[in-house]
């Protein structure tokens, strides 16, 4: 992993508040504050309960959430493709400002539903989410359990390409 060390906290230098950078294998990087988010076509998930992964133990419940597809900002820094089929290598490394990371892959984004429903939220019931709420928050709505791969204070989503062993 070379652009990021995968659980590392960032430093605060690394991104501002609210403001989140995609990078890595890509033609354009992108540094997105909230703001910038608002201009994406929207999407809104439906409310869920928010479940511990491990324990199944209830969180809290988690009202409609509005954001950006994470495979349109994608498609907005354009993938790299040295090799042909990198494309189909490729991970996502979502991390928070905290070391919290989650992984996606191409094929998951790009050829399941779960890319239709890969959210960079910026709005809950129809409030705007602040920094301190947690914003951005990376989510998975068409996961099974949403906790694992719901992620405030989204800092990074690093593109890598996992090369043959």
């Amino acid at each position: 992993m070379d652009s990021m060390k995968l659980g590392a906290a960032l430093a605060p230098e690394a991104a501002l508040a609210g403001d989140f950078v995609l990078s890595g294998h890509v033609l354009r990087p992108l540094s997105l504050s909230l703001e910038q988010l608002r201009a994406y076509e929207s999407v809104l998930a439906a409310p869920f309960d928010l479940r511990c992964f491990t324990t199944n133990r209830y969180i809290r419940r988690v009202g409609r959430y509005r954001g950006a597809r994470l495979t349109d900002l994608i498609a907005e820094a354009g993938l790299r493709n040295d090799a042909a089929g990198d494309f189909k290598r490729m991970v996502f490394v979502a991390a928070a400002k905290d070391g919290y990371a989650v992984t996606f892959s191409w094929h998951e984004l790009f050829n399941t539903p779960v890319g239709e429903n890969a959210l960079i939220v910026y709005e809950c019931d129809g409030e705007p989410l602040s920094a301190e709420d947690g914003a951005p928050v990376l989510f998975s709505g068409a996961d099974i359990m949403a906790a694992p791969r719901h992620v405030k204070r989204l800092a990074r989503i690093d593109v890598q390409v996992l090369r043959p062993l």
